[in-house]
């Protein structure tokens, strides 16, 4: 992974255009249960998603696509020949970046989906914090019959990880602050949790937005949340290591007493501690280095399990 001249890229390169799948299935048709699940999931209510005329959640796209762990019937050796290469040139690890996703139609319960899967492109060396490799993308064309419905890229980084240590401790990343979230951090700055109101028909929602998601009034103030809410959803975060960070450590979708949603670190338990349901007050942290200060909300687990702090 080192020099002016790179003839593992050029080898990579010859993959471009080759098939990763051919006339891949989708395992199940699309169906009733799953898109249940995934709007509970997501927490989405759109009236289209249910009944006798429902349509699948755009966003679900590659759901219908995935193997699993048995994999596809299809699947070509291309894909897995390009790894292959990239793992004996030392890029042993490797993270999602990026999807982009094309809706053409909808897809309605009982569609069988097919799909192709082809290498799009493979990018020069690139050297990242996380260490030096090959950005490469794949593009799925997903069919119902002889129509195209959809088109999903999906892009990872194959790459070396970086041995170099942090001379001193990293600063921690800042929120990007825009006129339209910036009075939620104005708000954490002074120690309140604001959540927005729609100034017309009265809907809360978070993450701040411009215009109510609901009747689409640009109009809005804010009503101050108590702070209480419980665990709805988590993941515990174990990689990619940031050096801001001390994984792992547990990341909690909170459900607020208001009723909406919003994303932050659950403390005051281990992170194998953290389940659903756990009530949970929010804590403003305060965190001071060369950008100067920084103040985020947390939320502490109020009651403790099994009598651990």
């Amino acid at each position: 992974m080192t020099g002016e001249s790179d003839e593992l890229g050029a080898r990579l390169k010859v993959y471009e255009g080759q098939p990763a799948a051919v006339s891949g299935m989708g395992k199940d048709p699309v169906n009733l249960p799953m898109i249940r699940h995934w709007c509970e999931a997501m927490g989405d209510t759109n009236p289209a998603y249910e009944g006798p005329e429902a349509i699948a959640p755009p966003t679900m796209l590659q759901a219908w696509t995935m193997g699993g762990l048995s994999g596809h019937v299809g699947r070509t050796g291309a894909y897995d020949e390009l790894l292959t290469l990239l793992d004996e040139a030392g890029c042993t690890s490797i993270v999602a970046t990026d999807c982009e996703q094309e809706y053409l139609k909808p897809l309605r319960p009982g569609d069988r989906v097919a799909f192709d899967t082809v290498i799009e492109s493979v990018s020069e060396r690139k050297t990242t914090k996380l260490g030096t490799g090959y950005f490469v993308t794949t593009r799925t064309d997903v069919r119902v019959g002889d129509d195209l419905v959809g088109t999903h890229r999906f892009r990872v980084l194959k790459y070396a990880p970086s041995r170099k240590r942090p001379a001193k401790k990293a600063r921690r990343p800042r929120p990007v602050v825009n006129r339209d979230n910036a009075g939620f951090w104005e708000g954490v700055a002074e120690g309140r949790l604001l959540v927005q109101r729609c100034a017309d028909c009265g809907t809360l929602r978070h993450p701040w937005l411009p215009g109510c998601n609901a009747c689409g009034s640009l109009d809005w103030d804010t009503v101050e949340s108590s702070g209480e809410g419980t665990v709805y959803s988590y993941v515990v975060m174990h990689h990619p290591p940031f050096p801001a960070f001390d994984p792992p450590y547990a990341v909690g979708l909170i459900e607020l007493a208001e009723g909406v949603r919003m994303v932050s670190n659950v403390v005051g338990v281990p992170y194998d501690k953290v389940r659903i349901g756990l009530p949970v007050r929010v804590e403003f942290r305060r965190h001071e280095d060369e950008d100067g200060a920084l103040t985020l909300p947390v939320f502490r687990v109020v009651d403790v399990l099994d009598g651990e702090a």
